[in-house]
């Protein structure tokens, strides 16, 4: 298939289609819930758009395909223990701008073979990522809520393209976690719930990005360790993610505000030295106070540092 090799070729790891159909009513009933029950803590966006979110068909008129794309960005190289603890996903350059290029180039490429209508969305459209590569083939929804490539993990982006252009679906993945529960015996805040839900009003990545408070619950303080951007224990002590590879993505590689990060120097930026630095970084999201406010309550912890 074209569309496949033209993916593979602008550096994407995995595509996959799926019929553009209603989302399917279990997976719509368990976003009931979780929203329900406040699991979506802070994210207060994630109760919005609710139509669009299950139908795809509402992005674009008449859309007959949802195109899922996955684009690895585990690291080779990592942090220095003596520096604060950004997530890999914000490791370089803000995937958002990366992952909308490469998007966009597809979405050229299949309006210029198919001509039909295309639309690419990155994680700021509402439309069920994950749900959707688990339907397009690409991997499943682990207990750490996180979408796995089999064989590959889950250090991958997320993207969609959705089209007017009847593709020949792939089958579902139907692959499990099965009995294996490291990453909720791991959660450093017990976040993850054995039913699969993520509480993301424990969790310490949603708390450390979108919570803009000027204090973070007490207990913040007793695990956060060397934190400030984000947590990746879930996916770290994963066995899926046991040999991960190094991306091949140069916009990845860390920047070196991210390996020289020091409680010193976050306390010595100011607001607009902070919005120069991470002008094209994903930390750029939770502001200069909130990096400022998670600086001052991280401590060091070598061991945490990869």
């Amino acid at each position: 298939m074209q569309i496949k090799s033209q993916a593979l070729s602008l550096g994407f790891d995995a595509c996959g289609f799926a019929a553009a159909a209603l989302v399917d009513d279990e997976a719509e009933a368990r976003y009931d819930r979780w929203l329900e029950q406040g699991h979506n803590g802070c994210m207060q966006w994630a109760a919005g758009h609710r139509d669009l979110r299950r139908d795809p068909s509402l992005l674009l008129d008449g859309a007959k395909t949802v195109i899922s794309l996955a684009l690895n960005y585990y690291p080779a190289q990592f942090q220095p223990a003596e520096t604060l603890r950004v997530a890999y996903y914000a490791y370089g350059r803000d995937y958002h701008e990366v992952m909308r290029e490469k998007l966009s180039e597809l979405s050229d490429f299949i309006e210029q073979i198919t001509s039909c209508p295309t639309r690419p969305c990155v994680d700021s459209a509402p439309i069920r990522e994950r749900y959707w590569a688990q339907q397009s083939g690409l991997g499943f929804i682990g207990r750490n809520d996180c979408l796995i490539l089999p064989g590959k993990g889950s250090f991958f982006f997320l993207g969609e393209i959705v089209t007017t252009a009847q593709l020949p679906p792939d089958e579902p993945c139907t692959m499990t976690c099965g009995s294996c529960g490291k990453c909720i015996e791991s959660c450093p805040s017990g976040a993850l719930r054995e039913n699969g839900a993520a509480d993301a009003s424990r969790c310490l990545s949603c708390l450390l990005i979108e919570n803009h408070d000027e204090d973070l619950p007490s207990w913040v303080s007793e695990v956060i360790g060397n934190r400030v951007v984000g947590c990746d224990e879930c996916q770290l002590c994963c066995p899926h993610n046991a040999h991960a590879v190094a991306t091949t993505i140069d916009d990845f590689d860390p920047t070196e505000a991210v390996m020289t990060l020091t409680r010193e120097r976050v306390e010595q930026m100011t607001g607009g030295e902070f919005k120069r630095t991470f002008a094209h970084s994903a930390i750029l999201r939770l502001r200069y106070k909130t990096l400022l406010r998670n600086a001052r309550l991280a401590v060091i912890d070598e061991k945490t540092c990869k």
